[in-house]
């Protein structure tokens, strides 16, 4: 695993890198899922990996996205907003996939253009809610969004990327207006902020990218030293927001990377243990059979 940068996204897909590609003034790009699977199936899925870059996707199709330490079955129609702080995937689960996706980089949506650090939307936050059903209404408001773009993008108007950044603000917009509206407004509350700083921080301990790496924040005491506050603070802060405790959200983490670790990797079982914090393949072994009534064996076959 490791984090994508744009550049191996277009040779992921064999698709040539754009001429009019400057690292400097940002990039951004619209595509049509079906042709973009095509292109991957020769590796059969897409990696589980943190992005460079930001995604939005429309998709048509039953799917199953893995997205930090959520997991979404799409049934149908899904809007889905990812971020290069969090590691993300979707595996299709038919044959009939449809949509369009664009990518952009920071550069491409700097403060000086938006007017704001795109990073404080709360739809990019690692606490928000990334991905979205849409009803037939939405996907044809949605897909009419992406076909400007397609359309933008090919013509010669000479500020067609100030154009392409209000079509991108749309879909920004039409995302958070999908949010609850306590999604929206919950870093005003201080509990809600230390909740907020606690998901994030945890979502900076993944992914693992080599056995070599090693998870540094293991406990509940660490996050709470970490963030500043008392454990019995921050237990009871998640306990409110999440109903779960400190250690059950960092463990259902680290399961969640352990499984992709051995499903994705050829790492040995006590390289994994290692690089997920645990000093004994036998206290690796027993953490992951009470969270998933297997062996870390038995799950990799």
């Amino acid at each position: 695993m490791s984090t994508k940068s744009v550049e191996e996204f277009y040779n992921e897909v064999n698709i040539p890198l754009p001429e009019s590609f400057k690292k400097e003034i940002g990039h951004f790009n619209v595509f049509a899922i079906d042709e973009f699977i095509r292109g991957l199936r020769e590796r059969n899925v897409m990696p589980y990996n943190r992005r460079s870059y930001y995604k939005i996707s429309l998709i048509i199709g039953k799917n199953r996205a893995e997205y930090a330490n959520k997991v979404f079955d799409i049934e149908e129609n899904a809007l889905l907003f990812a971020t290069p702080k969090i590691p993300y995937h979707y595996l299709p689960q038919d044959e009939f996939q449809s949509g369009n996706f664009c990518v952009f980089t920071s550069e491409f949506m700097m403060k000086n253009k938006i007017g704001f650090p795109i990073d404080e939307l709360p739809i990019f936050r690692p606490d928000g809610f990334p991905i979205f059903k849409l009803s037939p209404e939405d996907v044809e408001e949605v897909s009419y969004i992406f076909k400007k773009m397609h359309k933008e993008l090919s013509s010669d108007y000479a500020f067609k990327y100030d154009l392409l950044r209000n079509y991108v603000m749309e879909l920004l917009h039409f995302g958070q207006k999908l949010q609850p509206a306590t999604a929206l407004y919950s870093a005003h509350n201080a509990s809600d902020r230390i909740s907020s700083l606690f998901l994030e921080l945890l979502e900076r301990q993944f992914p693992i990218e080599s056995p070599q790496q090693k998870l540094h924040l293991r406990s509940a005491k660490d996050y709470a030293d970490r963030l500043a506050v008392h454990v019995n603070h921050l237990n009871k802060v998640l306990k409110d927001s999440t109903g779960k405790t400190t250690t059950e959200i960092i463990g259902s983490r680290i399961v969640q990377e352990a499984k992709i670790l051995l499903k994705e990797t050829n790492w040995n079982i006590s390289e994994i243990a290692y690089s997920l914090g645990f000093e004994e393949i036998a206290h690796f072994s027993n953490f992951f059979k009470r969270q998933t009534s297997f062996s870390p064996a038995q799950y990799r076959i």
